[in-house]
């Protein structure tokens, strides 16, 4: 069998195509391209997006795991801080040596002593009424134990006593 096309005789001439078909093949050429052109740019589109996605959920997890060890030493903070208030002083060195380079990571302190009463950065554990009727703004009065923050989420709320 041969691989000649049967619609085609060899003697008769094949008409080349008119103007109008060559228009409307290149029309049907250019509408394809765009279609393809349009897709390969929503595609690239796609890959940055999921690309930037990617790379931000990459430093959430580890701002995540970090603060994870970070709770994990807050014990450890506390105990320093209950046996230097207790008059321990040699443990003031290693507590200060702890809590300098945790600050260089991104931790803070949060000790609000005076400061208006934040539910986010505060736990209140006692409270206590005040003798001025005007005032509306919950204060706190006492720091029983420091909240801390890292990379500016709170890890641990301060336990406070409130006046308000």
């Amino acid at each position: 069998m041969s691989d000649v096309d049967p619609t085609l005789e060899d003697d008769e001439p094949v008409e080349p195509p008119t103007v109008e078909e060559l228009l409307d093949l290149l029309e049907v050429s250019y509408s394809e391209r765009d279609e393809f052109l349009d897709l390969a740019r929503r595609t690239q589109a796609e890959f940055e997006n999921y690309r930037k996605r990617a790379a931000t959920q990459a430093v959430d997890d580890l701002v995540r795991a970090t603060a994870g060890m970070v709770e994990q030493l807050l014990p450890v903070l506390d105990a320093c801080d209950s046996a230097l208030a207790h008059g321990a002083q040699e443990v003031e060195p290693i507590s200060t040596a702890l809590m300098q380079a945790l600050e260089k990571q991104g931790l803070v302190r949060l000790e609000p002593m005076g400061e208006e009463f934040d539910p986010k950065c505060h736990e209140a554990v006692m409270h206590e009424p005040s003798f001025e009727e005007d005032d509306e703004t919950t204060v706190v009065t006492d720091v029983m134990r420091p909240g801390y923050m890292w990379k500016g989420h709170v890890v641990r709320p301060a336990m406070v006593k409130v006046r308000g």
